[in-house]
């Protein structure tokens, strides 16, 4: 009986994946940070990682769309969260939703174990819908200067399909240019730096803007950042919009979805998934 039991479970189970499946819209591949300590000038550093909204609103809402979500980290390592993004400020004082986003991101399949970067390219890109990507200081480190991503956005750019990064998230799109290593290594030296053959001049997009950059700044007792990602942006080419610090602002041109600061978090889900809708 308990034999028989346990193979009725078992067959339960491989419904309902299946079910789960065949309702699906499709999946959204993630790109996170694999880093948790952030480079500063003068040899200093910082804890970083991903902010808990802005990884977890957009993933809540895209889960309940009824998409898939596939991570992806350039190690394949568990991600780290920012801990200074958690708190109530970022969930309208609500101490139960943040603990229930944090539950969403907790049960995500792979959080502990993502898929790497070369993974995600070897399984090939066509069963994507979309591309998604959380803020936190930790894309600056190692998906800002990455050939690996900027084959990824490149596919994703061709095929018009959607691309959605919140306020630190946009600086991975520096990396969908011929040499992006060298054009951080300039940024940090203070040299003179273009961009060459980037897939996103003269798109309108945002970031986190200078002016809350410098809020963030001050708080590193002295230590400075090793460049203003707006500034990057700009320097690269980007049509930049921003609207009034720490207030809600996505900009969309083309498949280009972007959100300025961490309060950007469900507006930018929602443009996401109105693009997603509108596909053929």
């Amino acid at each position: 009986m308990i034999k028989r039991t346990a193979i009725s479970l078992a067959l339960l189970t491989l419904f309902s994946q299946h079910v789960l499946a065949s309702q699906s819209k499709g999946q959204i591949l993630v790109l996170l940070s694999s880093e948790s300590q952030m480079q500063l000038q003068e040899g200093k550093t910082e804890p970083t990682g991903y902010y808990l909204n802005e990884f977890g609103v957009p993933a809540d809402a895209f889960i309940k769309a009824g998409y898939e979500l596939v991570l992806a980290t350039p190690k394949g390592n568990a991600p780290v969260v920012d801990q200074k993004s958690v708190t109530v400020d970022f969930f309208g004082g609500s101490a139960e939703e943040m603990q229930r986003i944090s539950t969403v991101i907790a049960n995500i399949d792979g959080i502990n174990d993502t898929l790497s970067l070369q993974e995600v390219l070897q399984g090939g890109l066509a069963q994507y819908e979309a591309v998604f990507i959380p803020g936190g200081h930790a894309p600056l480190i190692d998906l800002a200067n990455n050939p690996e991503v900027g084959k990824i956005l490149s596919h994703f750019n061709a095929e018009a399909k959607p691309t959605a990064a919140i306020c630190h998230g946009p600086i991975t799109l520096l990396s969908a240019q011929q040499h992006p290593a060298q054009f951080e290594q300039a940024l940090v030296s203070q040299s003179p730096a273009e961009a060459s053959n980037w897939i996103y001049d003269g798109y309108r997009m945002t970031i986190f803007s200078n002016e809350e950059e410098a809020v963030f700044e001050a708080s590193l007792n002295g230590a400075k950042l090793q460049y203003y990602p707006g500034k990057a942006m700009q320097q690269a080419g980007g049509d930049m919009q921003y609207s009034e610090a720490w207030t809600p602002n996505v900009v969309v041109d083309r498949e280009l979805i972007t959100g300025q600061n961490p309060f950007s978090d469900k507006a930018l889900a929602a443009a996401m998934l109105q693009q997603l809708a509108a596909k053929p």
